[in-house]
């Protein structure tokens, strides 16, 4: 069991070492580069809102947080 094993083992590193060889492989370095056009600027999905000043000021607990939910729900 333990020749098998070992055999199977040494059988699989040399079919692994000769696959990572091409003798057809050859390197072009006469490739032409181009610079990547900028990256256009975010869209505003806020709608013209202004952020809150500082937002971490308030204490979480489930009061604030249930106050906020209540803010974000749509009035019926």
């Amino acid at each position: 069991m333990n020749k098998k094993l070992l055999l199977g083992l040494l059988a699989s590193v040399s079919l692994t070492f000769t696959a990572c060889e091409n003798p057809d492989y050859t390197t072009n370095d006469n490739v032409a580069t181009q610079a990547l056009p900028p990256i256009p600027a975010a869209p505003d999905t806020t709608g013209g809102k202004v952020a809150p000043e500082n937002p971490a000021t308030r204490e979480i607990n489930a009061v604030n947080a249930t106050e906020d939910i209540k803010k974000m729900q749509p009035q019926m």
